[in-house]
């Protein structure tokens, strides 16, 4: 990627939760969005510290939206979020997260670039590389850095995430305690 934007960034391996790539959803009669959650591990320093540089470049950048000044960081809603402090969910352990969404449907693509039109293909607990934009807002009186979902490079499938298992895990052959022995008589017949 070759930008030469602050407030733009491509993550290393993440994981991707509540991921609504497809169909944009609206949340309580709000304007509908794509979203996802954006799970970072805390061992990928080199992501972490180009979301702080973005996030800080998207204050210096929108100074007017923030009355002329750069307010202290304490007084902003910031995006990046621990997820050991604000999560109860074993995947988000270990690890940092920022909520990203757009009014735009993501652009995404397999590890060689390939356009994914299969929608059984992204599901949360997917891996990938992300892109991500940082912007300041000032809406009703709430001010801070929001973070908007680029495009979506999947990497690897993982574990499904939100308690949804497949057919084939949960099930096992089954076999009718009723079924006629081969050779023998139908008991309805």
């Amino acid at each position: 990627m070759t930008t030469n934007d602050p407030k733009i960034v491509m993550t290393g391996i993440v994981r991707l939760s509540y991921l609504n790539c497809w169909e944009p959803k609206s949340i309580q009669g709000s304007k509908p969005k794509y979203s996802a959650s954006i799970i970072i591990p805390k061992t990928d320093t080199d992501t972490l510290n180009k979301i702080q540089a973005a996030i800080d470049a998207a204050i210096r950048e929108g100074v007017g939206k923030f009355g002329g000044k750069i307010p202290p960081k304490g007084a902003l809603k910031l995006p990046l979020r621990d997820g050991d402090i604000e999560r109860d969910d074993e995947a988000y352990a270990n690890s940092m997260f920022v909520n990203a969404n757009s009014t735009t449907q993501p652009g995404i693509v397999d590890a060689n670039v390939n356009p994914i039109l299969e929608r059984s293909e992204m599901y949360s607990g997917v891996y990938a590389r992300v892109t991500l934009s940082f912007y300041a807002f000032n809406t009703n009186g709430n001010k801070g850095v929001a973070c908007g979902l680029r495009n979506i490079q999947k990497i690897r499938d993982g574990e499904p995430l939100g308690g949804r298992v497949s057919a084939e895990a949960e099930f096992t052959p089954f076999t009718d305690p009723f079924a006629t022995p081969s050779g023998g008589d139908d008991f309805l017949s």
